[in-house]
């Protein structure tokens, strides 16, 4: 299968490229498509053939649901049920961060096939905040399933050409709307009744920070269970081993931390590259890549994460990637799953 980019560098392009997506789309092909926060690889939410393609072009897991976008807040009542005990939380959540970075998990209507929800009666939801992305589904007219467009554990694309480095041969077309501007996928949270709030329990950290959150209920974070989610994962992300580059990574908790082994050739995934912080100097690294130069600053971190790690990832002069530690607060949260999902085990 040959795999065309379509660019969007003028109104002509983009015209002509969203007439090519909807038109594949709607004859049930997959399409990667340019989001706020990576790349996704979108079908027919509604067609369990087209479905099936997404699947296919990324050797994901059958039992892995996928993340459902809606062109319009309202139709969110077209995948999905929303209890009257938590009505007023997800209205409230809606209105304040959609279209954005938010992910909700609920009851999913008969229309969503359990081939899009890994078989759960849930289904995931979210409204794109990309011009591009909002053209394309506005004018095929339903719901698109639109997991991250790469191979099925590996890093998450930020820009086409990295969609058509992982998937070349895989899929017709690639919608190339420029480098996403959040870089990290989206959080994700399922709501529930409370005492006094609604709880909120984030199943996947993301730029939508528990700070915005705790707003509007009470926050807690899913805790990680390697063997339910190896079998049975309540939303996109959660798998154990996840978002991994090709070069073995390791993430230290500190400087003392790191042993190296003779003969390796080492590059230093750093914070905010400081020397204070004990990691520059405590080796001679072959490489340092530093994700938010000078005071750190988690959302640069996040946003520059999955383009920095290909960077490192395709450097012939460098054998493995150790990566500091991030805070643990904000963006900070997703930053380290996303480490610790991607660093070698053992």
């Amino acid at each position: 299968m040959e795999t065309v980019i379509a660019r969007t560098q003028s109104e002509v392009d983009t015209n002509e490229a969203v007439r090519s997506a909807v038109s594949a789309l709607q004859s049930g092909e997959v399409v990667a498509l340019p989001t706020e926060t990576v790349y996704g690889l979108a079908a027919d939410a509604f067609s369990p053939a087209a479905v099936e393609k997404i699947f296919a072009a990324k050797d994901r897991p059958s039992f892995d649901p996928l993340i459902v976008h809606v062109h319009h807040k309202d139709a969110i009542r077209d995948v999905a049920e929303i209890p009257e005990e938590i009505k007023k939380a997800v209205v409230q959540l809606i209105e304040t961060f959609w279209p954005g970075p938010l992910t909700l998990v609920l009851p999913k209507k008969p229309a969503v096939s359990k081939a899009v929800t890994g078989g759960l009666d849930t289904v995931a939801v979210r409204q794109c905040d990309h011009p591009v992305f909002h053209r394309i589904i506005r004018n095929f007219g339903g719901p698109l399933a639109a997991p991250s467009a790469n191979l099925f554990g590996r890093m998450s694309p930020t820009s086409a050409q990295a969609v058509m480095d992982q998937l070349e041969g895989r899929i017709p077309l690639i919608i190339d709307g420029g480098a996403c501007s959040r870089g990290l996928e989206s959080t994700i949270l399922k709501i529930e009744p409370g005492e006094k709030k609604p709880l909120f329990t984030v199943l996947r950290p993301g730029p939508i920070t528990e700070v915005e959150l705790k707003k509007f209920g009470k926050v807690v974070f899913a805790e990680r269970n390697a063997e339910v989610e190896d079998s049975s994962p309540e939303a996109p992300g959660m798998l154990e081993n996840h978002y991994a580059p090709n070069k073995p990574l390791r993430l230290l908790t500190s400087p003392g931390d790191f042993s190296p082994e003779n003969g390796k050739r080492y590059a230093l995934l750093s914070y905010r590259g400081q020397a204070k912080d004990g990691y520059l100097e405590s080796y001679e690294w072959d490489h340092i890549s530093v994700l938010s130069p000078g005071s750190g600053r988690v959302a640069e971190a996040g946003t520059r994460f999955f383009h920095v790690l290909r960077q490192l990832d395709a450097m012939e002069e460098i054998d493995e990637i150790i990566s500091e530690p991030m805070p643990d607060r904000g963006v900070g949260k997703a930053l380290l799953e996303k480490l610790k999902k991607a660093a070698v085990k053992g």
